[in-house]
C-alpha cells in the first residue's frame, strides 16, 4: 500500500508498538554514498591505504572510532585520532548539502505521528553533533522523542543505547521495535530480546540480516509503515 493511501486511514489505525526506534543513515537517509566517500577522501587526506567501498559500507552503523579500528586495523591511538578528525573535516564539507531522506520516509513518519500512543526515536553510529546538524536542516527534530549517538554512549552492537532509550521514554522491552538495515542495529537488538525490522535498502544484505532474525524484513520505507500500522 502506498503512503498517500495509508496517510488517509492512518488516523483510524494505531502502531503496534509504543516506541519505534530508527537507526539513521541507511534506514532513514540515503547517506551509505556520502559515508564512503567521505572516508576514502580522509585516507588520502593522510596518505593511507585508501579502503574499497564494500569495506567502508560494512562498518555503516558504528561509532567512528570502532569503525576506523575495523577499517585499519593495527594503527596505533594517535593515527586513529587523525584519520577520526579527517573524516569528520571531510564529512562537514559535504553535509552543507543535506542528504536526502529515503523515498516515502518524510509521509511515513507523518502517518506514524498521527497515532499520538507511539512515540518515534533515534539510535545511531553518528556523534551528537552530526545528528544535530541533520535535524537542523530537514527541520525533523521534532519527530523523535528521544535519541542516541554513539559517541555518548556504547557503540552498536552493545545495546546499551536500546537500554537508555527504554528508560528515558519509560516503555518497556515488549512494547519497542528496533528499525535498521544492518546486522549491527538487529543485534543490538536481539541482545535484549527487542524485536527488530530488518530493511534491504541500506547497506547489509537481505541474506546476512536475516540471520538476527527480524519479525519483518522490508524493501521499502513505505513496507514499514503498513507492517507497524494495525
Amino acid at each position: 500500500m502506498a503512503v498517500e493511501a495509508l496517510a488517509g486511514e492512518s488516523v483510524s489505525r494505531r502502531c503496534r508498538y509504543s516506541l519505534v526506534i530508527f537507526d539513521w543513515d541507511g534506514t532513514l537517509m540515503d547517506s551509505a554514498a556520502r559515508i564512503v566517500a567521505c572516508m576514502q577522501a580522509a585516507a588520502r587526506e593522510l596518505q593511507w591505504p585508501v579502503p574499497s567501498d564494500a569495506a567502508v559500507r560494512d562498518i555503516i552503523g558504528l561509532g567512528l572510532p570502532e569503525a576506523v579500528a575495523m577499517l585499519f586495523p593495527g594503527v596505533t591511538a594517535p593515527e586513529r585520532d587523525r584519520l577520526r578528525e579527517a573524516y569528520g573535516h571531510q564529512f562537514r564539507i559535504a553535509d552543507r548539502i543535506p542528504t536526502p531522506f529515503f523515498p516515502g520516509v518524510v509521509e511515513g513518519i507523518g502517518c506514524l505521528r498521527q497515532d499520538s500512543r507511539c512515540r518515534l526515536a533515534v539510535a545511531t553510529g553518528k556523534s551528537r553533533r552530526g545528528l544535530d546538524r541533520v535535524f537542523g536542516h530537514e527541520s525533523c527534530g521534532g519527530w523523535f522523542a528521544a535519541s542516541r549517538t554513539a559517541d555518548l554512549t556504547r557503540s552498536k552492537p552493545h545495546p546499551q543505547m536500546l537500554e537508555e532509550l527504554l528508560t528515558e521514554c519509560d516503555v518497556p522491552i515488549g512494547e519497542a521495535v528496533m528499525i535498521g538495515d544492518t546486522e549491527y542495529d538487529l543485534e543490538m537488538a536481539r541482545a535484549i530480546g527487542m524485536d527488530r525490522v530488518a530493511v534491504t535498502y541500506g547497506v547489509h544484505e537481505r541474506q546476512r540480516l536475516q540471520h538476527s532474525d527480524p519479525r519483518f524484513v522490508a524493501d521499502d520505507f513505505p513496507s514499514i509503515v503498513e507492517w507497524l500500522l494495525v
